[in-house]
């Protein structure tokens, strides 16, 4: 997987530990990019100690159910490379940070710093998922993407879509769609590219079958 000008193909090319920024409803991908608007000041210093370092960044949501500032944390994350950064002049950072794979959270590592940091155990084949293109049912997932964009009078660039291979589609997709957290949890925890497909989808049925709008596409 290439993210900005790093290459990670092995488990040797990603850290055994990384800082954990937990984010409710936020959700990456890998090959897929996540602003951020960085202001707490342990964010801030996270984010200095990550350009200073290996640019990596743990992004977990809170454990389901529990306020958006538990310490209880979900137990699968994505591991994201900062691939922009700006100041903002009044104390902000404004990201971008690019998926590079998921990762399980293990034990937490005591440090000094005033943000959390976490051994983790990647998961290596989202580093050569490209070989997954050919298992998405891609007519499928833009109709389902459609009727939703239709059902809420929203409208998307269609060639930037269409450009798109399969992995950045899904994952875009998945990842710029208004779900609940329990939901992109559940695509992030989606076993490969096909079954992330299959629940981004399946997701979409459901909620436009809640809006009484349920299409004849979707039959």
């Amino acid at each position: 997987m290439q993210v900005g000008n790093a290459r990670y193909l092995k488990p040797s090319d990603l850290p055994d530990a990384v800082a954990i920024f937990p984010l409710s409803g936020a959700l990456l991908l890998p090959g897929a990019q996540l602003p951020l608007n960085i202001f707490e000041p342990r964010y801030l210093a996270m984010f200095d100690a990550a350009i200073s370092g290996n640019r990596l960044i743990g992004m977990v949501q809170p454990a389901l159910g529990e306020p958006a500032d538990s310490p209880n944390l979900a137990h699968v994350g994505c591991l994201g490379r900062i691939t922009s950064i700006s100041e903002t002049g009044d104390g902000r950072y404004i990201v971008a940070l690019t998926g590079i794979c998921r990762f399980r959270l293990m034990d937490e590592v005591t440090t000094q710093q005033p943000y959390r940091t976490f051994r983790i155990t990647p998961f290596i084949s989202d580093l050569k998922s490209h070989h997954e293109e050919g298992t998405v049912d891609r007519p499928a997932l833009l109709s389902a993407f459609r009727s939703y964009l239709d059902a809420n009078k929203l409208e998307a660039d269609w060639e930037s879509v269409e450009r798109a291979d399969n992995m950045m589609l899904v994952n875009s997709l998945s990842m710029m769609a208004p779900f609940d957290p329990a939901e992109k949890q559940a695509l992030l925890e989606a076993h490969d590219l096909k079954t992330r497909a299959e629940t981004f989808i399946a997701i979409i049925k459901i909620v436009l079958a809640g809006s009484g709008d349920t299409g004849s596409v979707l039959q």
